[in-house]
């Protein structure tokens, strides 16, 4: 099981590849160290996942009926936002530009480690999704942990 935590400051060079932190890249499971799949985020934020975590949501996605309209519309959009990637010998990843559009992202990327998974993100727009209130993060840690 991955484990990813942390933030981390990255670089994107003019072709759009990204090198992972060495962090992160020690986190990978061994069976998918260069397989790895990038969805858009629901925010404007991509979500990187090693492809052993993916498996797990793609089977819940794919178990969906074809004859329910929402479940068919989530299907569409969920399988529509997925872009495999593979780590190069230099260790980087190339973001296809749909999905640098759709977060932002242009020579820096700001990534968080989210347990089983990692959102990227444009720092600026990471910084407007923070909770900078200690007792609104109080209130959500309380609200979540205390059920």
């Amino acid at each position: 099981m991955a484990f990813f935590t942390s933030e981390y400051e990255c670089k994107l060079d003019t072709k759009g590849r990204l090198v992972l932190p060495a962090k992160i890249k020690a986190n990978l499971p061994e069976v998918s160290t260069h397989e790895l799949v990038i969805r858009k985020g629901f925010e404007p934020n991509l979500i990187l996942y090693p492809m052993l975590e993916y498996k797990k949501i793609h089977a819940k996605i794919a178990a969906l009926s074809e004859f329910n309209a929402e479940q068919r519309k989530l299907k569409r959009n969920f399988f529509r936002s997925i872009a495999q990637v593979e780590l190069d010998n230099a260790g980087r990843i190339l973001i296809p530009k749909q999905m640098l559009a759709h977060a932002g992202l242009q020579k820096e990327a700001v990534l968080i480690g989210m347990g089983n998974y990692i959102e990227m993100w444009n720092p600026q727009v990471f910084e407007e999704h923070q909770i900078d209130d200690p007792e609104e993060y109080s209130a959500l840690a309380q609200k979540f942990l205390d059920e």
